[in-house]
């Protein structure tokens, strides 16, 4: 797998927060996750609607969380 170029953080990373979070990357074809803090150390894929799935669940195990 080909690590993509266009890594953001959350919009919801501010300063003191900027280094421990995750960011994510897309294309057409799928999604991938990566630890902010260490970015060499490993990337997660999905499929976008698999994507969609996940997050789904996580916001419903954290409801506060956006």
């Amino acid at each position: 797998m080909q690590t993509p170029g266009n890594w953001r953080k959350s919009s919801y990373s501010g300063p003191g927060d900027g280094d421990s979070c995750v960011e994510i990357a897309d294309s057409p074809a799928r999604i991938s996750v990566r630890d902010s803090k260490d970015p060499a150390a490993g990337v997660l894929g999905f499929a976008p609607g698999a994507f969609a799935v996940f997050v789904r669940s996580l916001k419903e195990r954290h409801p506060g969380a956006s």
